[in-house]
């Protein structure tokens, strides 16, 4: 199968393409190659590359000659410095799908897997022992400043247990990126009913592994955590560490991204189908930078307290349908895929050169 695979130089399109000449299909590459992410020039390609922009109609149309899918992971990631990156987020994620799948309609490809994101959903699913399952508001920046960083009941204020949030949880995106990725995903939809196509959305969760870029304020927080020790410095955890998530790894995301490719033709036509990308593994971001300090041999993680208006609590995923639908399992452990982060070469980045 020939596969169009925007942003394929970058971190996870990188991984993607290498998967998928393992399972034997023909990759193509479409990459802007942004100074952010991409500063210096990328290694030759294995495969053919394009550099191109997502939002040229032109290049779009020219690359998806002969191509029977699209993986698309091109996009801006992360919270950015600030809302005045708001735009750029705007531009490169929603602006580039909509031209993307326009070409797709004209050409007449009508198989795309959708790198999504678990921050659609805003904070995760939680449980009072009162009122059952609730949805607690964004977090109050007064609130953060005193320390109070768990979410209370909506109803009594009560303490609330989290737990996994399925692919059928009410959607609150909490910040400029979550909303891009939402609107990626309405996006999508509206073309799977408009042309019959077959749509799925692959919900990652936090992806890290070798090959993240460093140094940059628009990649997670592995890769910040990552950089930190690699500098000799101590990881930066902000709050008081205790924030739930699931750490995934990229190899896991790729695997994940090549059996949707397969199976999107067998997948009902016309509507988005999303899928969780998770370990299964929930761990506390002081967890995991702690396990990577040590892994690393670095200073221990200092953790300040400081906060982010936008960032949720607790959001981990139930990747049951994942699993069941695609015979999907993770390989990488944490323990086994920190040990390896730890040591693992980094992407330079804007801020490095």
């Amino acid at each position: 199968m020939r596969v169009l695979v925007t942003g394929g130089a970058g971190f996870i399109g990188s991984h993607i393409v290498t998967e998928l000449l393992s399972a034997g299909h023909e990759p193509v590459v479409l990459d802007a190659l942004l100074p952010s992410a991409h500063p210096t020039a990328p290694a030759p390609s294995p495969v053919e590359f394009l550099h191109a922009d997502v939002r040229d109609p032109r290049a779009v149309r020219s690359a998806l000659d002969g191509v029977q899918a699209v993986c698309h992971q091109a996009a801006m990631v992360g919270l950015g410095k600030d809302f005045a990156d708001a735009p750029d987020y705007v531009g490169c994620n929603d602006l580039g799908t909509a031209v993307l799948l326009a070409a797709m309609a004209q050409t007449g490809v009508r198989r795309l897997v959708l790198a999504g994101s678990m921050v659609v959903y805003g904070e995760g699913r939680y449980e009072c022992p009162a009122h059952g399952p609730v949805r607690p508001g964004p977090r109050r920046a007064e609130d953060l400043a005193a320390g109070r960083f768990e979410p209370r009941c909506p109803v009594c204020g009560a303490d609330l247990a989290p737990g996994l949030v399925r692919e059928d949880a009410p959607v609150d995106p909490r910040n400029v990126y979550a909303t891009t990725k939402l609107a990626q995903e309405h996006l999508a939809a509206s073309w799977a009913r408009s042309v019959e196509g077959t749509a799925v959305s692959l919900r990652y969760h936090n992806v890290y592994g070798p090959g993240m870029p460093r140094d940059t304020p628009y990649a997670g927080v592995a890769s910040l955590f990552r950089s930190a020790l690699a500098r000799g410095e101590a990881p930066r955890v902000f709050e008081d560490g205790g924030q739930l998530r699931d750490f995934v790894h990229v190899r896991d995301v790729a695997a994940a991204d090549v059996l949707a490719l397969e199976a999107v033709a067998d997948l009902p036509a016309g509507v988005l189908t999303p899928y969780n990308v998770g370990s299964g593994e929930p761990h506390t971001v002081g967890e995991m930078a702690a396990a990577l300090a040590r892994a690393h041999g670095g200073p221990e993680p200092l953790v300040t307290g400081e906060f982010r208006l936008g960032d949720v609590r607790h959001v981990t995923a139930d990747s049951t349908r994942l699993r069941h639908d695609l015979g999907w399992l993770p390989e990488v452990g944490f323990a086994e895929g920190m040990e390896e982060f730890a040591r693992a070469g980094q992407r330079a980045s804007a801020a490095a050169v």
